[in-house]
């Protein structure tokens, strides 16, 4: 188990089938102390007492013990995480409680360390995003600070320009028309798109996403317009698309610039009639749904080189917004940091941010938005042994766009290896130059490594791209590209990309 996480204290509700000893044991391992009950009485009785950090239930067809849950938890006034259990042959059983607020759901057959841990830091996540809100309060005046429907992030508009694009955004949700969101990647466009949402008069309707870069575009085809059973080989059951599924509120298609151009001429007749046609169907299925479109291309110049459907473009973008680069908006950068640092500090930990520090956070570019801000506070949080971070603490990714005036005050600390004891941890001699850009060097090396490493481990011990890239926590695009760069980098790597 990870050094950051201690034991979650979790009861176990499963009336089918009794946690067994090895199962417990793979639990423990994964960070769990588990105490099982069998009955919601017991439930009732175990939250009264006020020791419980989650919940893990499971879910099934024949029973809803999600909602008898919640009511209790409702009763009594508590709010736990609760991680769902579903039959791998329930697909919309995992949609269904993601929907009701669960904070996890996995596969009931599925023991591995690696899913359970992904459950511990989402349980994790949720608990500690109410304390972030109170940190961010106390960084910005609290009208600036809005909450985002997913529980697990704060929506941080602190900055003039970022307060100007969510009242307009905040207009925009009253009137029922299509938004085109623009803007580089990382910079949180589908935030936006769910401020849209969770302000609009749908905000009680489901809200659905997809991501039309990381599907290949026989599956975006089934994933939208649905399917009947029988329509192809291993289709046993009827099956409800995103439009469907989305039915009352809002669907998000992110990255709408990457999607094959005869879906885009099937999304534009969808949208102009509101019907579709599953596939192997011939009943036409009305639709509500209001559509969010979000790109990081210019699809103007994608309708010049036809890789856009200009009658397409037209009516996605009956609204333009436009999300800001980080650089942009530079009153976001602090109360980002401490927003993100309560969501990944251990043990619900504060922290504080050194004047240095906050001065070098301020003055990068940010090249990758709020996701490299993400990554560099993670860093800060394993390097930093004291909850107070110093400037050497902060890793960014391309340390040459520093400022010279900045970047030449503050000495390059080393990342030591996970294998390397704490008495041979030394801080460099800044008084050399030439000593200062061999460590950068190989300070880069170290992380760059360390990325490889990571790749392959996860590819190694997955079944599909799509499975290796969830557990890495990025996107089967990102994981393309990563493994692209790898191929061009290392020899040794052209089997994997």
């Amino acid at each position: 188990m990870s050094s950051l996480h201690t034991a979650q204290q979790v009861l176990w509700l499963d009336p089918i089938q009794p946690l067994d000893a090895p199962e417990h044991a793979q639990l423990t391992d994964a960070g769990f102390s588990i105490r099982c009950i069998n009955t919601l009485d017991e439930l009732q009785s175990a939250l009264s007492h006020g020791q419980t950090l989650a919940l893990v239930i499971r879910h099934d067809t024949n029973m809803d013990l999600l909602k008898s849950c919640q009511s209790i938890m409702l009763r009594a006034g508590i709010s736990v995480p609760m991680v769902c259990r579903v039959d791998r042959r329930h697909l919309e059983l995992a949609v269904q409680a993601m929907r009701q607020g669960a904070a996890h759901v996995l596969a009931t057959d599925d023991w591995s360390a690696a899913s359970w841990q992904m459950a511990h830091q989402a349980i994790q996540a949720l608990r500690l995003s109410s304390s972030a809100a109170s940190m961010v309060a106390r960084m910005a005046p609290p009208t600036e600070v809005v909450a985002a429907a997913a529980p697990q992030k704060s929506v941080v508009y602190v900055d003039p320009v970022s307060r100007h694009l969510l009242a307009l955004a905040q207009r925009v949700a009253q009137a029922n028309v299509t938004a085109l969101i623009e803007g580089p990647t990382g910079a949180g466009k589908e935030i936006l798109a769910r401020v849209l949402h969770e302000s609009s008069k749908r905000a009680r309707g489901p809200f659905v996403g997809l991501n039309c870069a990381a599907l290949p575009e026989h599956l975006i085809d089934d994933m939208l317009f649905g399917h009947e059973k029988g329509a192809f080989t291993g289709a046993q059951k009827d099956f409800k698309g995103l439009f469907e599924q989305a039915q009352g509120g809002t669907l998000f298609l992110d990255e709408i610039g990457e999607m094959p151009l005869h879906l885009q001429s099937k999304l534009l007749r969808v949208l102009q009639e509101r019907l579709l046609t599953r596939l192997g169907s011939e009943r036409q299925v009305a639709i509500d749904v209001r559509i969010i479109a979000a790109t990081n291309k210019d699809l103007r110049v994608a309708i010049s080189e036809r890789e856009f459907r200009e009658d397409l473009y037209f009516r996605i973008s009956t609204f333009k917004l436009r999300v800001p680069p980080l650089r942009e908006r530079k009153g976001d950068i602090l109360p980002l940091v401490a927003s993100l640092l309560m969501r990944h500090a251990p043990n619900a930990q504060e922290f504080t941010l050194s004047d240095e520090a906050q001065a070098q956070l301020l003055a990068y570019p940010w090249p990758g938005n709020v996701r490299e801000l993400e990554n560099v506070v993670q860093r800060a949080v394993v390097l930093c042994a004291d909850q107070h971070i110093e400037a050497q603490h902060l890793m960014f990714d391309n340390a040459a766009d520093m400022p010279m005036s900045i970047s030449q005050e503050l000495p390059a600390t080393p990342v030591p290896s996970f294998a390397m004891p704490t008495e041979a941890l030394r801080y460099p001699d800044t008084s050399n130059t030439e000593d200062n850009a061999v460590i950068a060097s190989n300070l880069q090396e170290a992380v760059k490594t360390s990325e490889h490493q990571m790749i392959l481990a996860a590819i190694q011990t997955t079944e599909s791209r799509m499975e290796a890239a969830a557990k890495l926590g990025i996107s089967p695009r990102t994981l393309r590209y990563k493994l692209a760069k790898l191929k061009a980098d290392n020899g040794t790597m052209a089997w994997a990309a």
